[in-house]
């Protein structure tokens, strides 16, 4: 029950990740998600076999239960449609995290103002939403292509450096493949957590882990 509950709550998530680069876009001038039919809620036409399915379903087994990362299949956006394309590259790009973090707030602020604790199963689960939520955000502005943090990188970078930025998006897949499985990303996601856990839970870093081991999230 705990592995279904925690795939539903990353697949929409990665979902409300994606639908909000769809409406950032539309918003600064880019129909094309629109018209692909992918602005809606539903996970259907966001699952990405690989990215939605396999790639958190081997994290999980492979790091027993402790780390879970996943994705949607990416909401297309021609940059080029924007009415300015290299700052609205950076609110497209910084809204899909930006989702994960409105999300991790609304799933923690119960606890922040004392409404509820860490002593039943579904205070566990919405402590789980809010630390699944600031893992994707904190994993996505990461500044390997192709992550929302190499897109606001881009969007940053003058015009001489940027096309041999973008070349390495070739490579991204390997990359952030290497990041993971070299311990990099834990070197930023456990200082970040540290920071972002007590501010959106009122829990210390150890008090969130505690209470994720004791219902089952974490393993």
């Amino acid at each position: 029950m705990i592995i279904i509950l925690s795939l539903i709550v990353l697949i929409l998530s990665v979902v409300v990740h994606e639908v909000s680069h769809g409406i950032a876009a539309e918003k600064f001038g880019d129909n094309t998600a629109k018209y692909l039919g992918r602005l809606t809620l539903n996970p259907i036409p966001h699952i990405d076999l690989f990215g939605s399915i396999l790639l958190p379903a081997f994290l999980w087994f492979a790091t027993n239960g402790q780390f879970v990362l996943g994705a949607a299949k990416p909401v297309p956006v021609n940059f080029a449609n924007l009415k300015n394309p290299k700052r609205d590259m950076v609110l497209v790009s910084l809204a899909g995290p930006g989702s994960n973090l409105i999300l991790a707030l609304a799933s923690g602020i119960s606890f922040k103002l004392g409404f509820l604790s860490g002593d039943s199963f579904a205070s566990a689960f919405l402590l789980y939403v809010m630390w699944l939520n600031l893992i994707l955000a904190i994993f996505n502005l990461i500044p390997i292509p192709p992550l929302d943090g190499s897109k606001v990188v881009a969007g940053l970078l003058s015009d001489k450096y940027l096309p041999g930025f973008l070349s390495l998006e070739r490579y991204g897949f390997l990359l952030v493949l290497a990041f993971l499985f070299l311990g990099l990303f834990n070197l930023i996601l456990i200082p970040a957590l540290g920071v972002l856990v007590p501010l959106f839970s009122g829990f210390s870093l150890n008090e969130a882990i505690g209470v994720l081991f004791q219902f089952g999230f974490l393993r």
